[in-house]
C-alpha cells in the first residue's frame, strides 16, 4: 500500500510536534585537525529532525520522533538517547537488514574550507523508509508534521514520502519543512533544486537559509525567495548574524486548506534581529531555532516573538560544542523575548548563559 488508506481516520491529537527523518551516531573529535589527525572521537547523536524533536522535548513540549533505525547497537543508542529527551520513540522502526548511519566530522565550523564530514549512511535503514513502511497514524496524530529536504536526498523512496507526507488531504497536520539543502547527499544534476523547491511549496511553515536559497535556487534576498515560495503560510528566511524575515499570510498551529496562504493573501512581513552570540560551535543551531520557533507557534505567540524564540533557541545550541543543549527555562526566555528593541539588541549570550536566573546574568553590554 502505497500512503495512508483514503478514508482512514487519524488518531486524536495527543503529541504536538512529529519529527520524521534520519538520525545518526555522530563521532564527535577529541581535539582540532584533520579527521586524519584526530586520535580519538567521541560519541554523539545527529540528525535534523531528531535534534528539533529533542529541544522541543526538553522545552516541555510533547515531540515524537519517527525514524528508521538499523537493529543493531548504535541504533539501541540513538532511540535510547533521543528517548532520554523525553522524546516519544515508540514509533521508530527496526531494519534487520540495513544498518544505522554513523558519521565523523571535525570540529571546525560546517561553513569554512577546512570542515570535514565523512558519512556512512550509503544503503542505511533510515534511506529504506517508503510509503509501505512508515506508521502514518503515528505521523499524522500531531498538531505539527516537522520534515526536512535531507530525508528527500537519501533515496527514492524516501523522495515519494515525503512527496505522500505533504500531498494535500483532510486531516493533515499543519506540515513544517526546513530545506536543509545538502548538495553532496544527491546523487547528481540539478534535481535536488527542484525537488526542494517543490516540497517547500507543498507546506505550511518553511524554514529556508538565505544562503541555501542562492545556492540551491539561484535566488537572491528575501523577498524573491518568497516570490518563488508564495504558498505556505508562514515562510522563515533566515539570514544568519542579520537576523531572520518571516513572511506570514497565516498563523494558526493547524490544518490549512488547500493554497491556503498562497500568493493572493497579503503578507505580513517581520524583521528579527538575530542575537550576538560568543560561539562555541555552529553545528545543529538551524535545528534548533526551527525548534524555538515552532514552541513559540504551539503556543500562539505573536510572529517576532516566535523568531526571538528561535534566535535564543540557537544561542543556545552555539554556546556548547554538540549539537543538543538544555534550552533555556521557559519563563527566562519569555523575559528576553518580551524586551524592547533597544534592550534585544544589547544582549550578548556567551557559554552558561540558560543557566542564569536572572536576565542581568546573562546580559553583557559591549
Amino acid at each position: 500500500m502505497s500512503g495512508p488508506a483514503a478514508g482512514t481516520a487519524v488518531a486524536a491529537t495527543t503529541t504536538d510536534v512529529v519529527c520524521l527523518g534520519e538520525s545518526m551516531v555522530t563521532f564527535l573529535p577529541s581535539q582540532p585537525g584533520r579527521l586524519a589527525d584526530v586520535p580519538s572521537f567521541g560519541r554523539g547523536i545527529g540528525g535534523a529532525e531528531s535534534n528539533v524533536a529533542c529541544a522541543l522535548a526538553a522545552a516541555g513540549h510533547r515531540a515524537a520522533w519517527v525514524g528508521r533505525v538499523g537493529a543493531d547497537g548504535f541504533g539501541d543508542h540513538l532511540v535510547e538517547t533521543i528517548a532520554s529527551y523525553g522524546v516519544d520513540t515508540s514509533a521508530v522502526r527496526r531494519d534487520p537488514v540495513r544498518p544505522t548511519g554513523i558519521y565523523f566530522r571535525t570540529a571546525t565550523d560546517r561553513g569554512t574550507d577546512t570542515h570535514e564530514v565523512a558519512y556512512y549512511r550509503a544503503g542505511s535503514a533510515a534511506s529504506a523508509m517508503s510509503p509501505a513502511n512508515v506508521p502514518y497514524e503515528e505521523l499524522f496524530a500531531g498538531r505539527i508534521l516537522h520534515l526536512s529536504g535531507i530525508t528527500a536526498a537519501l533515496s527514492g523512496d524516501c523522495l515519494a514520502l515525503l512527496r505522500e507526507l505533504t500531498a494535500a488531504r483532510p486531516g493533515r497536520p499543519l506540515v513544517s519543512f526546513d530545506v536543509n539543502h545538502r548538495p553532496h547527499l544527491w546523487r547528481g544534476g540539478d534535481a535536488d533544486a527542484s525537488v526542494l523547491l517543490e516540497l517547500a511549496r507543498r507546506a505550511d511553515l518553511v524554514f529556508v537559509g538565505e544562503d541555501e536559497a542562492e545556492e540551491a535556487w539561484g535566488i537572491v534576498g528575501a523577498e524573491a525567495i518568497r516570490a518563488a515560495v508564495p504558498e505556505p503560510s508562514v515562510l522563515v528566511v533566515k539570514r544568519g548574524s542579520a537576523g531572520a524575515t518571516v513572511f506570514a499570510s497565516g498563523l494558526r498551529p493547524g490544518p490549512r486548506s488547500s493554497n491556503a496562504g498562497g500568493a493572493e493573501d497579503t503578507d505580513t512581513v517581520t524583521h528579527v534581529p538575530a542575537l550576538r552570540v560568543d560561539v562555541v560551535a555552529a553545528v545543529g543551531a538551524g535545528d534548533a531555532f526551527a525548534a524555538g520557533f515552532l514552541s513559540a507557534t504551539l503556543r500562539g505567540l505573536p510572529v517576532r516573538d516566535r523568531a526571538r524564540h528561535g534566535h535564543l533557541m540557537a544561542a543556545a545550541v552555539l554556546t556548547v560544542p554538540g549539537d543538543l543543549t538544555e534550552p533555556p527555562a521557559r519563563d527566562h526566555a519569555d523575559r528576553l523575548v518580551a524586551l524592547d528593541d533597544d534592550a534585544w539588541g544589547t544582549l550578548r549570550l556567551g557559554p552558561g548563559w540558560t543557566a542564569a536566573d536572572r536576565a542581568s546574568e546573562e546580559v553583557r553590554t559591549p
